[in-house]
């Protein structure tokens, strides 16, 4: 019986890979599609939409957030407190002023001799807790355009479960902007 349940375990996860729809873009080169799938996700958002970001910057972006709140998706942002506190670039004052649209800041954990505060560095969606969206780029023109970046979507369920329990626990600590 505990043979069967190792192998009735190891077929579900591997048929949750295989199942999993993966598409990875690389920037500069890939830059039209890689913005393009990220739009369209946001896009065809339902219900909700968690975003934890270090720079945050591009307007098309934050303009179909705002619009995809305006159809009742519920949107929550992290941001990184030290890079958009005071940055006149930065879109969490124009996000934040809408309805669905929750932003907060968070700051990185304390060192040791409590002199430095690290920073919230992560690049990451999950819309609607079916697809996610992690790389390496700040959703900035620059980003897209300009830096070697990538972006990776998938529907890769235990990614999203694991990134949606990491999301709650540093919402838990966030300050509201």
């Amino acid at each position: 019986m505990k043979n069967l349940f190792f192998k009735l375990t190891f077929t579900l996860l591997f048929l949750g890979i295989l199942n999993a729809d993966n598409k990875l873009y690389f920037m500069p080169y890939e830059q039209k599609t890689a913005l393009i799938a990220l739009i369209n996700s946001i896009q065809s958002s339902e219900k909700n939409i968690d975003i934890s970001i270090f720079s945050f910057t591009n307007r098309e972006i934050a303009k179909n957030l705002k619009d995809a709140a305006k159809r009742g998706v519920k949107i929550r942002i992290i941001y990184d407190y030290e890079s958009n506190i005071n940055n006149p670039y930065s879109t969490i004052g124009y996000l934040s002023k809408y309805n669905n649209i929750n932003a907060c800041l968070l700051k990185g954990k304390q060192d040791k001799n409590k002199k430095y505060d690290g920073i919230m560095h992560q690049k990451l969606a999950i819309i609607d807790t079916k697809t996610i969206i992690i790389g390496s780029a700040n959703w900035s023109k620059n980003a897209f355009e300009n830096n070697y970046e990538l972006i990776l979507k998938s529907t890769d369920k235990e990614m999203i479960i694991k990134a949606k329990s990491y999301f709650r626990k540093m919402f838990a600590q966030c300050k509201p902007y």
